[in-house]
């Protein structure tokens, strides 16, 4: 029982009847609400944990988005609904849910359950706090500081930095392009685009959607990212950045802001950092490591040379929601500068929520960093998570993980019909899938032709049966391929054979 009715018995004799009914309203709204959290939470531990960890349930229930949607009975109504009927709708959500939690889910960057990040997760919806004052987020303002220290720490800033945790990589790369174009032109802050030269920024052909994005958003224009040239194994050329970065200034463009990528998408691989840097620094441009997928390289000494060179970078971008497994979303920005770069390029000073003559330091008040105005405080599903494993725990999730796709990978080139696209270099496994009937088809048009439809159709039965789930994409000229990608460390390598006999079991017909 969440209160005692004790005290509002002696409310009645002082108040009067008045008070005892509104007190006695709010024992009950307390009871109702304590019981239905705690079915709820059972309902969450039976289906959303147990049985979509259990590698014998199914890793989705696939239905179509009309079928889906009379399932689910979603039309909203004046009157609300009973308890029972509230927890049906929690059970039906789930249950037609991705099982992302479980052994054979290797669709994206992110797999797995973490207990102690998803308690973290209850403990801030709970609190239900934002980030944007020590005053009211005197817990979390303080856990923040501690991760991004200890991560500034990891990437080798030793004399520290500044960061701020937001929603996701993209908005991460994002803020990197604002502060970097923030410092080359601080006017534009107040007098807009107007007076500017054309700015124009690089990245590598392999390097994230994310970072045109963010040029089409703070009006830099798409046509002002000048995607550099990649090698065979997806990893940005330094020559050719050179040469993309004369040919701009030839075009009477102003250099600024260059992006390195530390865990390409879709082959996981690393560019090389310390001879970008050395260009960045020749030329005197910001150097930005979107290291979202590959940061946590960082935490592992067997691997953490994946990212040589990292500590020379202006900016980092680190998901800890993806390798390291916290709760989504958890995404890190942080920048090497300490003289409040970040407060300087973002704050609008709000009077209401920055007051200056506070009765606390308010240094700690970190919200005019920030882009937005609430923010949840994604740092403490890291924090806690990391306190519960220790570096060495995570250390080991890192290197498990790079053990097992490398098993993947050996195993893919001793099967029949299997090709591997490249040896990885992280957790990305990329292969194709030949079906018997086309293995004696010459390498050449028409078996990338009909190639190219396999892995689309192998897909669609995979989640109608629900037996796992993996991506494929195609790549420049090549025929669709799977991508997976090894993270769960649930994930035995019975599964991983059992992926590769399922392609098979479900593609074998395919001509």
């Amino acid at each position: 029982m969440l209160l005692n009715p004790e005290p509002f018995k002696h409310k009645l004799i002082h108040f009067g009847s008045q008070s005892f009914s509104f007190s006695i309203t709010r024992i009950t709204l307390t009871l109702t609400s304590e019981r239905f959290i705690h079915e709820a939470l059972e309902v969450i531990i039976d289906e959303a944990v147990k049985k979509a960890t259990d590698v014998q349930e199914k890793v989705c229930d696939w239905q179509s988005p009309e079928k889906l949607r009379e399932l689910l009975d979603l039309e909203l109504k004046d009157g609300g609904e009973s308890d029972s009927k509230i927890l049906q709708h929690c059970k039906n959500a789930i249950r037609y849910s991705v099982k992302t939690s479980h052994p054979r889910f290797f669709n994206q960057l992110f797999a797995g359950l973490e207990p102690y990040s998803m308690v973290a997760s209850f403990i801030t919806e709970a609190v239900k706090t934002s980030l944007y004052t020590y005053e009211v987020a005197p817990v979390f303002t303080l856990m923040e500081d501690a991760v991004l220290k200890k991560m500034m720490e990891l990437i080798g800033w030793d004399e520290g930095g500044d960061g701020i945790f937001n929603p996701g990589g993209s908005m991460s790369n994002m803020y990197a392009v604002n502060l970097a174009r923030y410092r080359f032109c601080p006017d534009i802050k107040e007098v807009g685009l107007y007076n500017a030269p054309r700015l124009v920024m690089f990245t590598s052909q392999e390097g994230h959607y994310s970072i045109s994005k963010a040029a089409a958003l703070l009006g830099l224009g798409t046509k002002n990212v000048y995607a550099v040239p990649s090698d065979d194994r997806g990893k940005m050329i330094p020559s050719a950045l050179e040469e993309k970065i004369e040919l701009a200034r030839s075009e009477g463009a102003v250099p600024f802001f260059v992006n390195a990528t530390a865990g390409t998408t879709v082959f996981g691989a690393f560019d090389p950092v310390d001879e970008i840097a050395d260009i960045c620094e020749r030329h005197s441009l910001w150097l930005h490591v979107d290291a979202c997928w590959g940061g946590a390289a960082l935490v592992s000494n067997q691997h953490k040379h994946l990212l040589k060179g990292i500590h020379r970078a202006d900016s980092v971008a680190w998901n800890p929601h993806k390798m390291l497994m916290a709760c989504l979303q958890c995404s890190a920005f942080l920048i090497k500068d300490k003289t409040s770069l970040l407060q300087r390029c973002h704050s609008a000073k709000a009077s209401y929520l920055f007051q200056q003559d506070k009765f606390y330091d308010v240094s700690y008040d970190t919200g005019d960093k920030s882009v937005q105005c609430s923010r949840k405080p994604d740092a403490f599903k890291f924090w806690l998570m990391w306190k519960a494993l220790g570096s060495s725990e995570l250390e080991r999730r890192v290197d498990r993980a790079l053990a097992m796709a490398r098993y993947l990978a050996q195993t893919v080139k001793k099967r029949e019909g299997f090709h591997l696209l490249m040896k990885p270099e992280y957790a990305n496994v990329c292969f194709w899938y030949v079906p018997p009937a086309l293995r004696g088809l010459p390498d050449g048009p028409e078996l990338w032709r009909k190639l190219h439809t396999v892995a689309p159709v192998i897909k669609e039965r995979m989640m109608k049966t629900g037996s796992m789930m993996i991506g494929y994409q195609t790549h420049g000229d090549k025929p669709n391929f799977f991508r997976m990608v090894v993270i769960n460390p649930q994930v035995s390598k019975q599964d991983l054979d059992f992926v590769l006999d399922e392609i098979h079991s479900l593609g074998k017909d395919l001509r």
